[in-house]
């Protein structure tokens, strides 16, 4: 890709970036009605077990991650109208699009991964034996959860707006992703185990397969 086109290019996601960040801003109900359903949910768990044993502890959290992950990630796409998409079509290629809507569906995902297990350590105790490599696993498994249902709402986006593509199509991807996140989670709350590297590594290629995927295919799905 030539320099120009690389500028460019790179100027349009900032700009997408951007723009769905400030109507994050403008529309704070969607981000405190996120906010209103973990810090609920973590009431009642706390009110029905207070401070469950780790496993417990860390399904709980992992269950709880993957349902903010669907309802803060996956309206990114489907809040689109055909109307803006249109515009959208006319002032940037579909790959910034795409890009943009990754970047910022993962620092919302940071945020409100970052949010629930502070909420979780507050309410439910602190279980964790390594708790800096833990929160390290918290930002990673963030990342890797809004990747596939960005990538997921996308796809529906575009099936005229069938949502029910998500759950036929996410679950084959999500699977291999939670069970990698289990296990590694798993050895932050036992003091003699390691976190293998192998399986960190393995993940983040998970995740880069995905961002490949998206911004391979979501240029065909664009011409739509």
């Amino acid at each position: 890709m030539p320099p120009n086109n690389f500028i460019s290019s790179f100027r349009h996601i900032l700009t997408l970036f951007k723009k769905d960040l400030l109507l994050e801003i403008r529309q704070q109900y969607s981000f405190y009605g996120i906010l209103l359903y973990i810090g609920a949910t973590i009431f009642v768990l706390f009110m029905a077990i207070e401070e469950p044993e780790s496993k417990v502890w860390n399904g709980l959290f992992w269950v709880i991650q993957l349902f903010i992950c669907i309802n803060a990630v996956a309206k990114s796409f489907l809040q689109e109208n055909r109307g803006r998409m249109l515009y959208f079509y006319s002032i940037a290629s579909p790959v910034a699009f795409v890009l943009a809507k990754l970047l910022f569906n993962s620092l919302l995902m940071l945020v409100m991964s970052l949010l629930s297990l502070l909420l979780f350590t507050l309410f439910l105790g602190n279980p964790m034996e390594k708790a800096g490599q833990f929160i390290g696993l918290v930002l990673l498994g963030g990342w890797s959860l809004s990747l596939v249902f960005s990538f997921l709402a996308a796809i529906a986006a575009k099936a005229q707006q069938n949502a029910a593509i998500m759950a036929v199509l996410g679950f084959p991807i999500i699977i291999p992703q939670l069970i990698l996140l289990m296990r590694l989670s798993n050895a932050a709350f036992a003091p003699l185990l390691t976190i293998p590297l192998t399986t960190v590594l393995l993940l983040i290629a998970l995740d880069a397969m995905i961002i490949l995927l998206a911004v391979i295919l979501f240029p065909f799905l664009w011409k739509d």
